[in-house]
């Protein structure tokens, strides 16, 4: 690590790891048991504390608050965890929690993920891929977030809550359901409106898994069938179309119940 990437406001614990070529900015201030991957960049008044582990090439803007203590009265001051991958891009003003012992313990944000100013991540949320939180997304507490879902500014989601991949809200949706894979979603609850046609068309989906992935969509929401009964129709669909078993994975395993 170069000393030369360290502004000499910043304050940074002699026990903190920062990998090579690693930069810091003005008054940004790392803690005792942080742990900075290589050619990642911390913004100006940053404050990295807590077990917080963060990946390689992440750009993390100023005035971002991570890995502090969770917004959970039941915290007892456990040596839980925040881990980021590689390739983030954090935009200002962000605040993301330590994961809590009632839980697994840590939160976790995975890789190439786009989230916008003002983003809250609560304590054990566990964030995939590829994701996008435009800004004032926000996640309450155990909420889980699939590969390439994108968050429409103002969403809220309740907690315990699981986002499928792929999945699209509108602007200030609140969430207090599962939404599956796929699934446009909008309103105050959100309520489902489609697939997400054309996000998946920019991942590669084949016109012939749309197709399916639109008639799945019709046995869930369209066709006045209960959940049993649409289960049993999109097993059927999965037989011949790959696409339609994360449907049915998803819905298997909610506990919240999906929107409907």
């Amino acid at each position: 690590m170069s000393s030369s990437l360290i502004h000499p406001t910043a304050i940074i614990h002699p026990a903190a790891q920062l990998g090579n070529d690693v930069s810091i900015g003005p008054y940004a201030i790392i803690g005792e048991h942080v742990v900075i991957g290589d050619d990642t960049r911390v913004g100006a008044h940053t404050v990295i504390s807590g077990h917080t582990t963060i990946g390689r090439d992440n750009q993390i803007f100023q005035f971002n608050s991570l890995g502090e203590i969770p917004q959970d009265k039941k915290y007892a001051g456990e040596p839980t965890r925040l881990e980021i991958g590689d390739r983030n891009t954090v935009r200002e003003f962000c605040t993301f929690n330590l994961g809590t012992a009632q839980d697994g313990g840590v939160t976790r944000i995975g890789d190439d993920n786009w989230i916008m100013a003002y983003v809250h991540l609560a304590h054990d949320c566990q964030v995939g891929n590829h994701t996008i939180f435009a800004n004032n997304a926000s996640l309450a507490g155990h909420v889980s977030v699939g590969d390439y879902a994108i968050l429409g500014g103002f969403t809220g989601v309740h907690q315990f809550c699981k986002i499928g991949a792929h999945v699209m809200t509108g602007i200030s949706s609140v969430v207090f359901k599962d939404i599956p894979p796929y699934v446009m979603a909008a309103g105050q609850p959100a309520a489902p409106h489609g697939i997400n046609s054309e996000g998946l068309k920019r991942r590669g989906f084949s016109p012939a898994a749309l197709m399916a992935l639109k008639r799945a969509y019709k046995t869930l929401y369209r066709e006045g069938l209960t959940l049993n009964e649409a289960r049993d129709k999109l097993a059927e669909q999965a037989q011949s179309v790959a696409e339609i078993q994360p449907l049915l994975d998803f819905i298997a395993t909610s506990e919240r119940g999906i929107i409907r």
